[in-house]
This record gives structure tokens, sequence and C-alpha cells, in this order.
């Protein structure tokens, strides 16, 4: 028996429009609400409806560019421009997609279509002008990188003659080394809204690349039976959600070992006194308070979401290239009791990749675009088997089959990550082996997320976790030094 096609009457057609345009609107109110995830998933049933609407992709693009899911933003605006290619919006998207992602020759070429057609609209030709600064100044740093003889910011630096002012009434190093005192006196500084000295600063920076530079790409630590790590997530740039971690948790020390695992700086205004707080500790008790690069501690990230804004605007351009050699320095993994691995990311876009392939990455320089130095700083783990590609556009997504495999190559018993928000602060995946923690509580202000650490025992291992909440901070916006591009604007 033939079954016959069902005939799709106009009528059906328009009677899914209209259904169509009632989930838009209940994404759009999410949208305004912040509640990115049911915008997302109300706009994806629309599309469902009614696959041609343009406005529906760019939507759902903007929403994706909330959630940091550059990959599928720029998918969606891509999407929504071959459904109308005189939709203005979706080269608005695609563009900042693409600056998100840090390709702005890309974006440079939306945002000369978008002035083309409007010529009079003042905030595209803000941002086309802004872009093409920034691709003549890419091109610039290309042509004087290419000269060998490349020196360090440190070479050109005399900290002995910066003199301290007599006004000055700050927190000073002792004997030019960071001691407990200073370390409170400085934290305390901080939280007062005050400005280290540059002097001072300059040598924190000196001393942490020395250290930094003489480790290995991958840390091996072991605890002992009766020792307790705290392992943080994300803090970017929330400086007194980072204090409220040594107020519940108690000051690092040699006997309260941290590690903390990348994205220090970004998004927070205050990255300047997280990273600034953190670097001090590493001097302080460099065998037992731990740092791992994240993918906020590159250039291109820095440039677009506030740090080197925030650097500059605090202190200079000089200060930036400093931060940016020291990051380069940071390592990218750490293997606790030969059991437990760290990293930012997440896991490889190949099968394969042992513990010596990342003892052998040469970290100091910014990440590439692909291999297991970038899936290291910015993969995601997904719930079904095998790979796909990444929802931000780098790397890829990892499932469990893959840590399965990983695993049991290297013989490990899990790993932990952060790179993602997540609602409780943390997130069990995988099977209990992969585990992500994250450690800014209502990140960028508006998400709501608990934040959380972890502890770990070298008895037994087992991650304990432990939740809190955001603490108060002074009336200053996340994002207040970022690139203008990145102030998004609503639909």
């Amino acid at each position: 028996m033939t079954h016959k096609p069902e005939v799709v009457t106009e009528e059906k057609m328009a009677e899914a429009a209209n259904e169509a345009e009632l989930l838009k609107e209940k994404a759009n109110n999410y949208f305004k609400e912040k509640d990115y995830e049911n915008a997302i998933k109300f706009y994806s049933e629309a599309l469902e409806l009614n696959p041609s609407n343009a406005i529906y992709y760019s939507n759902r693009s903007l929403a994706y560019l909330r959630t940091e899911c550059y990959g599928y933003a720029l998918a969606d605006a891509t999407k929504a421009l071959e459904v109308d290619k005189n939709y203005i919006k979706g080269y608005y998207r695609r563009a900042t997609s693409n600056m998100a992602l840090g390709k702005f020759k890309a974006a440079l070429k939306d945002y000369e279509t978008v002035v083309r057609v409007r010529p009079n609209d003042k905030d595209a030709k803000m941002k086309y002008q802004e872009c093409n600064k920034i691709v003549k100044q890419k091109a610039f740093e290309r042509a004087i990188a290419s000269d060998e003889t490349k020196k360090s910011v440190v070479d050109s630096l005399d900290i002995e003659s910066m003199t301290i002012e007599d006004d000055y009434a700050g927190p000073k190093l002792e004997d030019g080394k960071v001691t407990v005192s200073f370390m409170t006196d400085m934290m305390e500084w901080f939280k007062e809204q005050k400005k280290l000295h540059r002097k001072c600063a300059y040598q924190i920076l000196v001393q942490v690349k020395d250290v930094l530079s003489k480790l290995p790409s991958l840390v091996e630590i072991t605890l002992k039976e009766t020792d307790k790590l705290t392992i943080c997530g994300d803090t970017h740039g929330q400086y007194y959600d980072l204090l409220n971690i040594f107020k519940l948790n108690g000051l690092p020390s040699d006997a309260n070992p941290y590690l903390f695992n990348g994205d220090f700086v970004d998004r927070g205004s205050f990255s300047l006194e997280v990273i600034l707080t953190l670097f001090g500790f590493k001097l302080l008790y460099p065998d037992n308070f731990h740092l791992l690069r994240g993918n906020h501690e590159t250039d291109n990230m820095n440039q677009m979401y506030g740090f080197e804004g925030e650097v500059k605007a605090k202190y200079t351009a000089q200060m930036f290239q400093l931060f940016s050699e020291v990051f380069q320095w940071l390592p990218l993994a750490q293997c606790i009791n030969s059991k437990v691995l760290v990293m930012h990311g997440g896991l490889f876009s190949e099968d394969g990749v042992t513990l010596d392939d990342i003892r052998k990455i040469d970290r100091n320089r910014q990440p590439p675009d692909s291999g297991p130095m970038c899936d290291l700083l910015w993969s995601d783990p997904q719930p079904q088997n095998g790979r796909s590609v990444s929802k931000r556009g780098v790397s890829c997504q990892f499932g469990p089959d893959v840590t399965e495999s990983f695993l049991e190559k290297n013989k490990l018993d899990y790993i932990i990550r952060s790179h993602e928000v997540k609602a409780e602060g943390y997130e069990v995946t995988h099977s209990g082996k992969c585990i992500t923690v994250f450690s800014a509580p209502n990140y960028c202000d508006q998400m709501g997320n608990k934040g959380a650490y972890i502890h770990l025992r070298g008895s037994d291992l087992k991650p304990e976790f432990h939740q809190f909440t955001a603490v108060p901070h002074p009336n200053v916006k996340p994002m207040a030094y970022a690139n203008t591009l990145m102030q998004l604007g609503m639909m």
C-alpha cells in the first residue's frame, strides 16, 4: 500500500508561521530576562516550524554570543544571510561572532558591507573603524614579529631606578621580596580600590616570569595521605569573589595549597587585582600555589574582553606586554599523584595523546588554532560519544568514550577542567570521569550561577565540592575595559 505524500497547504504554512512567531516572542522574553538557554530552546523550536526566517537565526545567534558559543553564533549569522542576503543584522551578528573568535579580517568585511548599505549609521561606522584599526595593528605586529631579535620587555625595564613617591602610602615589597604581610596589605589596598605602585607591580611580574619559566608544561605533584589541595576554576577578574574564597577556605600557605585553573582575567573589571594577588601568592609559596593557563591568558582574548584595556587604563601598554610574556610561561596542565589530570579546557581533537606529548609542548607562545595546546585551553565535553565541532568555533567537543580511552591509555582516574559556567559551580559528567569547576559566581553580574571549589585529599583523591554565592563589589560593571566591539547590542 502506497502512502500519498502529505500536501502542505498554504493554510498549514500560515499556521506554522503564526506558531513560530509566538515561539519567537516567548524566546525574546526569555532573552530579556537573560535566560539564554531557554531563549535558544524556543528560537530553535520556531526555526523547526519556519526554517526560512532570517530574524530567528539572527536572534538565536545573539543568544549564542551571550553564552560564549561563538561557533554556533557564527553558523546562525551565516545561515540568516543565506536565507536573506539583504538582512543587515545578519552581517552585524556575523561580524561580532568573528570578532569574538579573533577573526578580524572576516569581521571587517562584514562591517564594510553594513557601512556601505547604511552610510549614516554611526554605530556601524565606529565598529568598522575600530575593527580596521585592529586589522592594521595586527599586520604591523606581524611585520615586527618577524624580526628574530625580539627582546623581552624585561630588558628595557630599569626597575631599580623607579622611585616610589613620598605620598604613596600603599604596600611595598620588603627588600624586593613578597612577604605574608605584603600580601595581606596588598589585598586590603586592592579591596579599597587603590592602585599598587607600578614599581611593585613590575617587581612581581619580573619575578613570577622567572619562576614560571622554570616549570614544565605538565606540572606533576604528589599529595601525601594527610594533604589537602583546593582546586578553583575561572575567576575572571571577580576580585571580591576571590577574597571570599580565601575567607571561606583560608589564605594560601604551604599547609593550605591551591591550584587555580586558568581564566584569571578578562570580563570582570578587577582582573589586575586578581592576577597580581595570584602572582604574589605564587612567589610566596612556589611549590604549593599552582597556576595553569586558560584560553583568556592570551593576547586575542585580552584585546577583546578587557584585560588589555584595564592594564592600559591603570598602568601602561608596556606593562600589558610584560603580562603577555608572563602568561606564555604558565603551565598547561597538572597531574596529581599520577591519577588526576587538571587542565583549563579539556581533551584532544585526536586519539592517542599521552602525558608525554603534553610534557613536550613548547608553550612559550600564543596558542595555535589547533593541536594539543589549543585543545588543552579550549575544548569542552559533550554527553554523546565521539567528537563534534566546537560550539565555540575553536578546538572540539569530546564525548565519554574519548575521556574513557584517554584515561585508560594514560593510567589516570579522571580529569578536572573549568572553562564553562555551571549553575551549581561544578558539574560531574562522563560517569564521574570528567569534572568541571567554575569559581566566578553570578558570572558577569548576570548569570546567577553559584561558584565552587574542590578539595582533593591525598588519602583517596575523591573530589569534595564546596559551593558559594557572589558577594557585593564596587559599582564597576563587568567588561568596563572591553573592546567596544564586544559591547553587544540587543535585538
